[in-house]
């Protein structure tokens, strides 16, 4: 008694029987890449331009120079990018920089927009 070869595309599935089994195709499954937000210091007339530049260099890990440069876009124009990072991560940034400006007595205001 010699057994039949399986084929490789057949799997048996024991106490099932051939009419009964079903094997769906495997579907690939895209994974997007997740959302970016920009973490934005807004202007003000009372946080000391030293304090700023500090924030940045310790929370965003920027050199004096960069620093200094999102700084002085941050008191010319408004507002100022200091960062583009995942949602969690830019809630987190955004909630360290507010809580340090407050400890300090500063009214420095941060946000995030989606990216």
């Amino acid at each position: 008694m010699s057994q039949k070869p399986k084929s490789p595309s057949r799997i048996d599935f024991p106490g099932i029987a051939d009419d009964q089994a079903t094997v769906m195709d495997r579907q690939t499954e895209r994974v997007q890449p997740p959302k970016m937000y920009r973490v934005v210091l807004l202007n003000d007339d009372y946080t000391p331009m030293e304090f700023v530049v500090m924030v940045i260099q310790e929370y965003f890990h920027k050199d004096q120079e960069s620093a200094t440069r999102i700084m002085l876009q941050v008191h010319l124009e408004g507002k100022g990018v200091c960062g583009v990072y995942t949602k969690d991560v830019a809630a987190t940034k955004v909630e360290q920089v507010v809580d340090r400006s407050r400890e300090a007595g500063h009214p420095l205001q941060c946000t995030m927009e989606e990216a």
